[in-house]
């Protein structure tokens, strides 16, 4: 097939591509084109942009993740360091110690009593089952940097918080001085802790004297064998403020030959009171559950007293002996006799278990360390005691009573920290505070008690 074009139709063609509709579409295209152009420009600007910011935040992750790794490494070193200069040892309860004489120990105690108290029925005393938390402590100790050192103990017992210790010290050389409340020093049996002693209750002497913790000063001496302490004294805490004070000395020697440990002291208390103070003297039967009081010499009015104390005891081997005897005249402030008052106990304790011995340290007795604990493959320590023990509590005039008491008791150590300790008492008045039937107040009452104990 032929096709042929006609001059006229070429003509025609030409003439509609040079119209200016054609002419007003390639403007259009052009702006287009520019437009596209222009954004195309941009976007370069833009990604030329981003590129530069990646780069630093690159740059800057490298730096961070640099910095971040020294601190790392220096993390490390720094815990090194506090590994090396800090040491933690388990006493009871963990013990801190750091290079400077930092340390820091939470302390604590719990003793449940239970048992029976038996005496004549006419006296008319509720006697029979009793149960109580004997203590419920709780505290901490430690030393500070340039030899002063801290105590700090309260106890839950009593349904009521009180203040037992609350102690700063100094120590330099042979000497220590404390300030604040303590034990004030009168005897070994009194300031061996309750948590070292062989009976569930110290002896009467102990008790019925005011022995107690005071808000004062002391010093402390001791070099070798030789042990020196004394104080200057207020009152307890829970008494004041009053104008009570009082002085209390006590001197030790403390030889061992070979394993044999001696203890030789004695010691001195004077007590000035305020004027129209009064003194009471009253003892419970030996267990501290019971409220009944068979010794009492009733409310006696008084300027001070003034008492003497000797002690000794030796240990050897799985045995140990003790004694004690306290004098206390009372400065009566209308009567023309003052009267002294006399207690004194001593008691004899054996180990039935291999290797185990009754512990002392620094004039007083202290933790018994099994030899062979429970969880260790042995069964812990187990010691049988006996005590006699004399409290007098009458003379110029004053009838307070005697009580002559006879004690058993055995302790049962599964643990370092642990203990069950369980005794019976036998005591024997005259003049007891209580008449039976007829007015007799000459007769005898029975104890029996147990005790479970931990600490840390």
């Amino acid at each position: 097939m032929t096709y042929s074009i006609s001059r006229a139709a070429l003509a025609g063609a030409l003439s509609l591509a040079s119209s200016p509709a054609m002419a007003q579409d390639e403007e259009a295209l052009r702006q287009e084109l520019a437009e596209m152009r222009a954004m195309m420009a941009q976007m370069a600007q833009r990604i030329d942009a981003l590129e530069s910011e990646l780069a630093e935040t690159e740059a800057e992750a490298t730096s961070a993740a640099a910095v971040a790794d020294a601190a790392a490494r220096s993390a490390e070193t720094a815990l090194a360091k506090a590994d090396e200069s800090a040491s933690i040892a388990f006493k009871g309860m963990p013990e801190i110690k750091r290079e400077g004489g930092w340390s820091f120990k939470p302390r604590g105690r719990l003793q449940f009593d239970a048992g029976n108290v038996g005496s004549p029925d006419s006296t008319g005393r509720v006697d029979g089952f009793g149960a109580e938390a004997r203590r419920a402590r709780l505290g901490a100790s430690g030393d500070i940097p340039g030899g002063f050192g801290y105590k700090f103990e309260f106890d839950f017992a009593a349904s009521e918080l009180t203040v037992t210790d609350a102690i700063i010290s100094y120590e330099t050389g042979d000497v220590e001085i404390l300030v604040g409340q303590f034990n004030t020093f009168q005897g070994l049996e009194e300031l061996t802790s309750s948590l070292h002693t062989s009976f569930i209750e110290r002896a009467a002497f102990t008790d019925v004297l005011p022995f107690e913790r005071r808000v004062g000063v002391g010093a402390v001496y001791q070099s070798g064998d030789v042990l020196l302490q004394a104080g200057l004294f207020t009152d307890n805490m829970i008494d004041l403020p009053n104008k009570n004070r009082s002085v209390d000395a006590r001197a030790v020697f403390m030889p061992k030959l070979g394993e044999t440990q001696l203890h030789l002291g004695g010691s001195v208390h004077y007590n000035r009171l305020e004027d129209g103070a009064t003194l009471r003297y009253r003892q419970r039967p030996g267990v501290h559950f019971s409220s009944d009081r068979f010794i009492d010499t009733g409310a006696l009015a008084a300027d001070g007293e003034l008492g003497l104390g000797l002690e000794a005891a030796v240990i050897s081997g799985p045995f140990h002996v003790s004694a004690e005897t306290f004098w206390q005249t009372v400065d009566m402030t209308t009567a023309p006799i003052d009267p002294t008052f006399f207690g004194g106990s001593i008691e004899a304790g054996y180990f039935l278990t291999k290797g185990d011995r009754r512990s002392y340290k620094n004039g007083t007795f202290d933790r018994v360390l099994p030899a062979n604990p429970v969880g260790e493959g042995g069964i812990g320590s187990v010691q049988v005691n006996v005590r006699y023990d004399r409290l007098d509590m009458n003379d110029a005039g004053i009838i307070g009573g005697i009580q002559d008491g006879y004690s058993a008791s055995i302790v049962w150590k599964p643990t370092d920290y642990t203990m069950l300790l369980a005794n019976y008492g036998h005591l024997e008045y005259t003049d007891a505070a209580f008449p039976a039937a007829g007015g007799d107040r000459q007769y005898n009452v029975d104890t029996f008690a147990v005790r479970a104990q931990i600490d840390f």
